[in-house]
């Protein structure tokens, strides 16, 4: 009897999982979707690509849309300079970030909680009401067409990494950094022996969030970035798209090479980057 009554409630439980279950493999597929119809419209052809009625699967696969298109476009050049401005902005965020968040969450000063709500409020204003004032700040400097106006504001911090990494900080034990201060451990020593390795979770999720921002950036280079051969690849897939026709299969193969760093990225910190959100204070 034992028995029956443990396999019945073993059913009942799983049961109740299969709705769930059935939500997330069609969430998934939905979410999946677009990046399998850009990977297989990219091994088309411009004809196969417009058939009626439409096929997911191409009839021929041309591998040669790849090559081709790194050619249309100076695809390296553009490469180059994305990983340039990914690189710096991604260094500027883990620099400036937690030393911010840490000032805020574990030393006392005054106006701090006036900073942190300051700091959150900043993240109501839109990007697009500060793009031209910022831009004519940057212009009076001279520095309007060079990489500087993407990458300096990154060693400032973000007002939501900020606040990530101060949540964290918050749920940090104080008896860590009292017993360490007693053994005669400087503020900055206490940080960057105590507070940084126990952040790493939250670090990789920042970092994860800065690489995705930095390298899929559009508004922003759009805006200063004036000389072609300075452009990112966020721009660069743009000379795809003609006045009267689009080249589609070269624009979806470019647009897959775009797409494969950070995917590789993302799956290599995955684990990290979900344990940074648990550990962050952010979840439901």
């Amino acid at each position: 009897m034992n028995s029956m009554k443990k396999s019945n409630a073993y059913y009942k439980k799983n049961l109740k999982k299969i709705p769930v279950t059935i939500l997330t493999i069609l969430l998934c597929v939905v979410f999946f979707s677009p990046f399998l119809v850009m990977v297989t419209t990219s091994l088309k052809t411009n004809a196969d690509a417009f058939q009626l009625p439409v096929k997911l699967l191409p009839r021929e696969v041309i591998w040669d849309n790849y090559p081709e298109a790194m050619d249309i476009i100076p695809f390296l050049q553009y490469f180059k300079n994305t990983i340039f401005i990914t690189f710096f902005s991604v260094i500027g965020q883990l620099l400036s970030t937690p030393l911010i968040a840490y000032s805020l969450a574990k030393i006392k000063w005054r106006g701090s909680t006036i900073i942190s709500s300051l700091i959150m409020g900043t993240m109501m204003i839109p990007y697009t009401v500060t793009m031209i004032p910022l831009y004519r700040i940057w212009n009076n400097l001279g520095l309007a067409g060079t990489y500087l106006p993407l990458i300096v504001p990154t060693f400032f911090g973000s007002p939501f990494y900020i606040i990530i990494m101060r949540q964290f900080f918050t749920g940090l034990p104080n008896s860590l950094m009292e017993a360490a201060k007693i053994d005669g451990a400087s503020e900055f020593k206490r940080y960057v022996s105590i507070a940084l390795p126990l952040s790493k979770p939250a670090l990789t999720t920042v970092g994860i969030q800065a690489f995705i921002s930095a390298w899929s950036d559009y508004m922003a280079p759009l805006i200063y970035i004036t000389k072609t051969e300075k452009l990112p690849l966020s721009l660069g897939l743009q000379q795809f798209l003609g006045s009267f026709s689009t080249d589609w299969t070269h624009l979806m193969a470019a647009a897959t090479l775009f797409v494969i760093p950070v995917i590789i990225f993302f799956l290599i910190f995955q684990k990290n980057f979900v344990e940074g959100i648990s550990t962050s204070g952010l979840k439901a």
